[in-house]
């Protein structure tokens, strides 16, 4: 559970980090692009008369114009009454260029609805507010305004276009700053718009919510205008914006969710205008705010991941951002935007983090198990048993075909009498010292210690080669272990002890016997319990083997690499009949 609640709270933390800090900033733009910039209707009501190029080839290169055709163009747009309610220029005349400037100058003063573009020159400044010092990086160092004769007959509006660090795409407006109105909040005041900036954030500023790509509104050819190919009524109570439409003019911009396309910037500001019009624009929610409620779903997301399995986490996983697509598109109502790439983030971590977690529980409880079947099982038994990808340790049974060792220590109980408790410990671990040593030697399994006896499965949990020979030689290691045990005892204790070994081979169950709680990996049938009865039969130092023992190595004792000894038909308890029964020698490996 505190593994649990821990990944949650990082992944919490990640994913606030995220949206308050900006993380993973290009991401998140575009699919903000692709979820808020949807196409719509551009108003009719908004013209734009460029500056194109073939206007360019009429009146000559821009840089060498008078402010004369500006003039004409004022004086044409406002012919009769039925002239358009604002007029919008997007050009900065900051400079006087000579006479033609006082043509202008009348034309904007007997026209009454024209709104220049000026520009505000910003410059970073260590500011102190409310006992706390930050960077202003919005310090306006100056106005360059419209020449002072033209700024008397006209009203004004910051047209700086704010291009994105990240992508240099133009997302971002603002529609005041310490006073000055932007362009397009000025030509809608004029045109007798009621603005209102409570939609915007905490600078006065707004994600544009453009109406499509680049020429949506009906744009004209100021040369077309001027030369009366294009009558002034077709402008009538329009609102009309004068700007850039040619590319060696440098005034264009990439745009949001059409990528590589651009825009000039006169058709920015008549997308901006619109929003002003229709009180339609996208506000970012405050990056506090969002940040939190973004870890807390993150966190609760990854918490519950952690109680599933791993279909039903998945989908949840993917459920909570296609969620948050859905919900963006109804925040996109109210023009409310949201960071999108945060919790798409926060779902795949939950899943890989589920996916993983699940794996180390998986790996953990294996190696568990193969930690307790070290005290059991040959290493190199244990190895295999960690290769096997279906293993598993559960309650039930297989039948198996093995060999079974038990061995018994004679003359340990008169001996026990004589020791010390802690005397006849250390004689038993060393004799099981011994016989776990020439099991695990030969690949075989300690099953289980019974008293001062001990049982040895050779075959089981996995496959092993050559399993009935391995059994036998294990006996004969016994032995000989044994020998030098007894010959200790007998200096440390006057007392000797030796042993007695059965071995026997066929079919029996192998499993876990008992339960959840308590289980214990064991082999039961008559093979077993055949192995017991020769290892009680059997005298001190010696090994009895079962006449299927003997036959399945036929081969080797026919050779001379095993011998062993005819001790004929013995009745054992527990056995209907007698039971042909062989001693073993020698065994020579």
């Amino acid at each position: 559970m505190r593994q649990k609640i821990l990944a949650s709270a990082v992944i919490g933390l990640f994913t606030f980090g995220v949206v308050f800090f900006g993380w993973f900033g290009t991401l998140n733009l575009t699919l903000q692009d692709e979820i808020y910039q949807r196409p719509g209707s551009a108003d009719g009501d908004i013209k734009i008369i460029a500056i194109d190029e073939k206007t360019l080839e009429a009146l000559g290169q821009f840089e060498t114009w008078t402010r004369e055709p500006y003039a004409e163009l004022i004086d044409t747009l406002n012919q009769g009454e039925n002239k358009p309610r604002a007029i919008g220029l997007d050009i900065l005349m900051i400079q006087e260029k000579g006479e033609e400037d006082a043509l202008l100058t009348e034309a904007c003063r007997e026209a009454g609805n024209v709104v220049l573009a000026e520009n505000l020159v910003f410059s970073e400044k260590i500011q102190t507010k409310d006992g706390r010092t930050q960077v202003n990086r919005l310090h306006i160092d100056m106005v360059e305004e419209p020449f002072a004769a033209l700024s008397q007959v006209v009203d004004a509006g910051f047209a700086n276009t704010v291009q994105d660090s990240l992508d240099s795409t133009v997302r971002y407006t603002f529609l005041e700053m310490d006073g000055y109105k932007s362009f397009a909040v000025a030509l809608a005041e004029k045109a007798g718009v009621e603005t209102d900036v409570s939609q915007t954030d905490n600078q006065n500023g707004v994600l544009i919510d453009y109406v499509g790509g680049a020429e949506s509104y009906e744009t004209l050819s100021m040369i077309d205008v001027l030369e009366g190919r294009i009558p002034p009524e077709a402008f009538a109570d329009s609102i009309v914006l004068i700007g850039a439409h040619a590319a060696g003019m440098g005034d264009s911009y990439y745009i949001p969710g059409h990528e590589g396309q651009q825009m000039y910037g006169v058709e920015i500001h008549a997308n901006v205008l619109q929003g002003l019009m229709e009180e339609r624009f996208l506000t970012q929610a405050g990056a506090l705010a969002n940040g939190l409620c973004c870890g807390l779903i993150a966190f609760l997301l990854v918490l519950l991941c952690g109680f599933l399995k791993l279909a039903p986490a998945i989908l949840v996983s993917a459920a909570v951002p296609i969620g948050q697509i859905l919900l963006c598109l109804k925040l996109d109502e109210t023009g409310f935007v949201i960071n999108m790439i945060a919790l798409p983030l926060a779902a795949v971590l939950a899943i890989l983090w589920t996916i993983g977690s699940k794996y180390a529980v998986e790996k953990l409880q294996k190696r568990k198990i193969l930690h307790a079947f070290q005290k059991y099982v040959a290493p190199q038994v244990v190895e295999s048993l960690s290769k096997d990808q279906n293993f598993q340790l559960r309650l039930g049974g297989e039948k198996r075909q093995i060999a079974v060792l038990f061995v018994d220590i004679r003359g340990f109980t008169s001996m026990s009498e004589i020791l010390t408790p802690e005397q006849v410990v250390e004689v038993l671990n060393e004799y099981f010292r011994i016989v776990t040593d020439a099991v695990f030697r030969h690949g075989g399994m300690i099953d289980k210690f019974i008293g001062d006896a001990a049982m040895a499965v050779f075959n089981a949990p996995v496959d092993c080669e050559d399993y009935i020979y391995r059994a036998v030689c294990t006996a004969q290691d016994i032995a000989a272990g044994s020998g030098k045990l007894a010959e200790d005892c007998q200096k440390r204790f006057g007392r000797s002890v030796s042993y007695g070994i059965g071995v026997n081979c066929g079919e029996a169950v192998v499993g876990n016997i008992g339960s959840d709680f308590r289980m214990d990996y064991t082999a039961i049938g008559d093979t077993v319990n055949t192995a017991a009865r020769l290892e009680s039969a059997a005298g001190s130092g010696q090994v009895y083997l079962s006449k299927e023992v003997c036959q399945a190595l036929q081969d080797r004792i026919s050779q001379g690499h095993i011998s062993v000894e005819d001790v004929g038909m013995l009745e054992l308890k527990g056995k209907a009949e007698p039971v042909m029964v062989y001693q073993l020698k020698e065994v020579k490996e």
